[in-house]
């Protein structure tokens, strides 16, 4: 897939402006996932919200912006993907001033759902102005900072959260983003230049069938966490999105200008690509999520202190993130993503043994260093995977299907895993001992989906790779698994 001629001398010129208007866009969406976090107890108090109101207010954002990302994608490859940025950008500023200033749970419910879409129109645009302004090594440096993005932005939101609620208010965490969506919409305006628009009609069908169908299956499992598996709402949601996704499938296979083209999952590596963010995002947000709750309700961490607890993390991640593209030019990407997962499953399992005694040094602050190595190793190779070979015209579609592996991914892990968590921890335990638990069987949910994305990796991606992959040798020396690249 090559970029326009006007596009790559343009990004010639200013490549590090257009990256960095990219990055810092895509910076704030994915921050803005995780730093309501830390402030939903100051929301509840403040707006006087019930807990199934409360859940709202992220799965809110959750619903909106899963459903709508592959209508996202498609509409920039038609309409022009700086138009539909800087669209994105405002929509979501101005959700944000709205939250900031919400008076009441509906408000605040309704404006996050508004925030959604603006972020299901930035994130997959993002990606896809990467792959048309760049090109080559200039484009593996390119992903491999929007992957080290994509990482460090969950980690961080939980930092930024966590000072903003305690120093400030909550309302600061939102407001943050109002004067960012201004400077970059100005930005992107004078830097960005505009794709191609793409000659067409719209997929009315198919946009409505994917937004229907994602927007009930992210539902199912959203509600699984409250109802559990077998609610009726549960049950009905799921199989209304398994219908209606069927039914995308059967329509796409026929449509002259598929809003998903199914070849772009003719490719093994993309295909496994896909499968492997999904689990690997649903065993992150699990860590994000049930870490979170350990520091602050069994070692008694405030919501600063405990996004502080994070940061260890985030240091590392970032150290490694930003070594990427330099080691993709030594090694092949299937073995930076083999030992980023197979880094992230040994901190994760190793997280997974905590309980109530232990020391947030020894517990929780070294398996976060691995964690977050491996997340810095992985999140490249994987994003680079998911839109290898893509044709120009599939570019945003391809973008769409990173995006919605990863929301769905990070919807059906955490379903997932609270399921799991309930079912663990004896009613004799104490409140500690008991919460310690829950989050112990939660972290060692997402080690199984670790290990699963594991095999993804190794059976799928890496026979399926380039050449320099597919020069992968597997060797057993002394009963362990050693990966080398054939140079």
């Amino acid at each position: 897939m090559r970029p326009t001629r006007a596009l790559t001398e343009r990004s010639s010129g200013r490549p590090t402006a257009i990256l960095g208007i990219i990055l810092v866009s895509y910076f704030m969406i994915l921050l803005d996932n995780s730093v309501v976090f830390t402030g939903l107890p100051s929301i509840r108090a403040d707006l006087s919200l019930s807990p199934t109101t409360l859940s709202w207010v992220q799965d809110a954002y959750t619903l909106v912006f899963g459903g709508l990302l592959l209508l996202g994608a498609r509409a920039g490859d038609l309409l022009g993907r700086r138009r539909l940025f800087v669209l994105g950008l405002a929509i979501f500023g101005t959700a944000s001033l709205l939250i900031c200033l919400a008076p009441t749970g509906w408000w605040m419910v309704t404006a996050r759902a508004l925030q959604g879409i603006g972020a299901a129109i930035v994130a997959p645009t993002s990606l896809a102005l990467i792959t048309a302004h760049f090109e080559g090594q200039a484009r593996a440096r390119a992903v491999a900072w929007y992957s080290a993005t994509a990482g460090i932005g969950a980690s961080l939101g939980l930092v930024v959260g966590g000072t903003l609620t305690e120093w400030v208010s909550w309302r600061a965490a939102f407001l943050v983003n109002v004067p960012i969506a201004v400077a970059m919409m100005v930005a992107a305006r004078r830097v960005l230049a505009d794709t191609e628009r793409r000659p067409g009609r719209f997929d009315a069908p198919g946009a409505l069938l994917a937004t229907l169908g994602m927007g009930a299956l992210v539902f199912g499992i959203i509600e699984s966490g409250v109802r559990g598996w077998a609610s009726p709402v549960t049950v009905a949601g799921l199989v209304a999105g398994a219908v209606l996704l069927v039914a995308l499938v059967h329509h796409e296979w026929r449509a002259e200008q598929p809003i998903l083209p199914l070849r772009l999952f003719r490719s093994r590596e993309r295909s496994g690509a896909y499968a492997a963010r999904l689990l690997y995002l649903g065993a992150m947000v699990g860590f994000f999520y049930f870490t979170t709750q350990y520091l602050q309700d069994v070692l008694g961490f405030s919501p600063l202190r405990a996004g502080l607890g994070f940061f260890p993390m985030t240091v590392v991640n970032f150290v490694v993130a930003t070594a990427i593209p330099r080691l993709t030019s030594r090694i092949p990407g299937a073995v930076l993503l083999t030992a980023g997962i197979t880094t992230t499953l040994v901190g994760m399992s190793w997280l997974s043994r905590l309980d109530g005694s232990d020391a947030y040094l020894t517990a929780v602050a070294l398996p976060m260093l691995l964690i977050g190595a491996g997340q810095g190793l992985a999140f490249a190779p994987l994003t680079n995977a998911g839109i290898a070979g893509v044709a120009p015209e599939d570019a945003g579609a391809a973008s769409g299907l990173v995006n919605t592996a990863h929301q769905l991914g990070m919807a059906l892990g955490l379903g997932i895993l609270v399921a799991v968590s309930a079912h663990a921890g004896a009613s004799s335990l104490d409140g500690a001992a008991e919460i310690s638990a829950h989050v112990s069987a939660a972290l060692t949910g997402a080690s199984v989906l670790l290990a699963v994305a594991l095999m993804i990796v190794v059976t799928v991606i890496v026979p399926a790779g380039s050449p320099a992959v597919r020069d992968i040798l597997f060797t057993s020396r002394g009963g362990t698994l050693w990966v080398t690249a054939r140079r």
